[in-house]
């Protein structure tokens, strides 16, 4: 049988990386034009003194060195971290544990999982203001509900206490988060195979150890998405907390982003805002990056 002569492999080698860059090239293009070149234009703005009107005024590292300096870009900084924290570790750990219930054969489970996917469909907005309603301290549910059953001395103004505020939100993207963390993690409960479950049952592992050494190390990288996931809309966080508090009472639910948005467009400093855009990136990155490789460490 005749073997083609190395010219011809060389030629269809050669078509197929010419096929594959034309393949490539729209993507390519897209993400320069819609990611690449908006990031470098940001680095550059944050370089600058801008209001916005005429042209910006080359600065160099000037805005970073005000950065340092900002008291309430760390103040911002520290509730991103708690929401990080908490906000992260709850919605994964609550929606882990729904969808091991689900996935073990709960009747109901395609309605169940329906019922919590439903506030990922509506817009942060129309949450915001369905959770404005439930915080109201004069009829808000919550309130209503606490005063109902003997405990009216809770009835605060959630949304309006410095103590509590950060909180409060925090919930409410909680609760909207959820559903997310249950659908996907359920989904990757798909994949667990059922025998070794059974095998761990059958040499007597109590359900907490055949969670945690049987059904957990074959999700792993189901888990280790949605933490990233997770991470990276903690630390970008905006539409919730910006419709429900606008960063108060006194700053004290204020985040990079609503900070952010604060000196860009309502102070007009632009230059400023890019770099405190370009800093709440690089710990979004920093942040995912440090998760990965928390959760390689953990499998090694």
């Amino acid at each position: 049988m005749a073997h083609p002569s190395p010219r011809k492999m060389g030629k269809r080698g050669s078509k197929r990386q010419r096929a594959g860059f034309w393949f490539v090239l729209p993507a390519f293009l897209f993400y320069v034009a819609f990611f690449a070149y908006p990031f470098l234009s940001t680095v550059y703005l944050s370089m600058t003194e801008w209001n916005g009107v005429g042209t910006p005024t080359f600065t160099g590292l000037t805005n970073y060195s005000r950065l340092v300096q900002d008291g309430a870009m760390w103040s911002a900084l520290t509730n991103n971290v708690i929401w990080v924290v908490l906000g992260t570790a709850a919605p994964i750990f609550i929606g882990l544990i729904i969808s091991v219930m689900l996935w073990t054969g709960a009747k109901g489970g395609g309605i169940f999982r329906t019922i919590y996917f439903l506030p990922m469909v509506l817009s942060p907005v129309v949450i915001g203001v369905i959770w404005n309603w439930i915080y109201n301290p004069l009829f808000g549910l919550l309130n209503t509900g606490l005063r109902n059953v003997g405990l009216g001395k809770w009835a605060i103004g959630w949304l309006g206490e410095t103590e509590t505020a950060l909180y409060a939100v925090m919930l409410t993207a909680i609760w909207t988060y959820l559903g997310f963390c249950i659908v996907v993690l359920y989904a990757g409960l798909q994949k667990v195979d059922s025998e070794l479950v059974d095998a761990a049952r059958i040499d007597g592992a109590s359900p907490w150890q055949r969670f945690k050494n049987v059904i957990v190390p074959q999700i792993r990288p189901v888990l280790t998405m949605v933490i990233v996931y997770t991470v990276i809309g903690g630390f970008n966080v905006f539409d919730v907390v910006w419709v429900m508090t606008g960063g108060g009472p006194n700053n004290s639910s204020e985040v990079i982003a609503t900070y952010t948005y604060e000196v860009a467009f309502r102070n007009s400093e632009y230059g400023y805002g890019a770099t405190l855009s370009v800093i709440m990136s690089l710990v979004a990155l920093s942040a995912a990056y440090a998760a990965m490789k928390f959760r390689k460490a953990g499998e090694a």
